[in-house]
């Protein structure tokens, strides 16, 4: 059994969820969904073989695009929700779950929200296994110009922040989208922040001073998101659960 990962681009991989995932022997199968589909490269599988679980990750497309993948991945999300297997989402991959499962997605209205910013929890999550150890309040990085702006049907969100009312939700038992990229290391946010994207001009950032704010918070933000890398690994992908299988 593997957990199945789509990465849209080649600079959003799993980074340090796909380290605590392979330390915790769970085998990965990753999707390079921004390489052209063949036989050595499969995009979206056709069944549930040997499919533990789902992680989505991040991308700067939006929900709806015309791309040959994108209606392939939203109805195999919710056939995985459906199955109660294990489903994750971060930025893109959570507004696609959120989608896919019957919430809507639409622009900020104040504009992108991008660089480090705190993330609260909401008083539901302080029951929230997935968040045991994360702080009630906790600096993330951000790169998103899109929002949940309704969760799906029965949704419970469990974090925001100041910008962004959906930071983090929960639907049934095993289905988790976050907003902010717990996952990036420092490497992969210097790559964010000087990739030249066009939101980052939006949001009226600078990638200099944004990443001289990420160093100066990047102990804190590395032991949050470490902690949530571990209980995703320990909690929601357990090795029990794959032995069993």
């Amino acid at each position: 059994m593997a957990i199945l990962i789509f990465q849209h681009t080649p600079t959003e991989h799993a980074g340090r969820l796909a380290l605590t995932l392979r330390d915790h022997a769970r085998r990965l199968d990753v999707r390079r969904l921004d390489l052209p589909e063949s036989r050595a490269n499969p995009h979206v599988p056709t069944d549930f073989d040997d499919v533990e679980g789902v992680i989505s990750l991040g991308g700067p497309m939006n929900v709806g695009d015309d791309l040959p993948w994108m209606s392939r991945q939203l109805e195999f999300l919710a056939a995985a929700h459906k199955r109660n297997l294990p489903v994750v989402g971060v930025c893109l991959g959570a507004q696609m779950i959120a989608a896919a499962l019957g919430g809507e997605v639409r622009p900020m209205a104040d504009g992108p929200e991008w660089g480090m910013a705190d993330v609260t929890q909401f008083p539901v999550a302080n029951t929230e296994t997935i968040l045991a150890g994360v702080p009630w309040a906790a600096p993330q990085f951000h790169a998103h110009g899109q929002e949940v702006a309704t969760p799906p049907p029965g949704a419970t969100v469990l974090q925001h922040s100041a910008r962004c009312k959906v930071q983090s939700f929960r639907v049934g038992l095993r289905t988790y989208g976050f907003q902010y990229h717990f996952e990036c290391d420092l490497a992969m946010i210097e790559d964010f922040l000087f990739a030249g994207d066009p939101q980052m001009a939006a949001a009226g950032i600078d990638p200099e001073q944004a990443m001289h704010e990420a160093r100066l918070q990047y102990e804190m933000f590395a032991r949050t998101s470490d902690r949530l890398c571990v209980n995703l690994a320990s909690y929601l992908f357990p090795v029990s659960r794959a032995i069993s299988a």
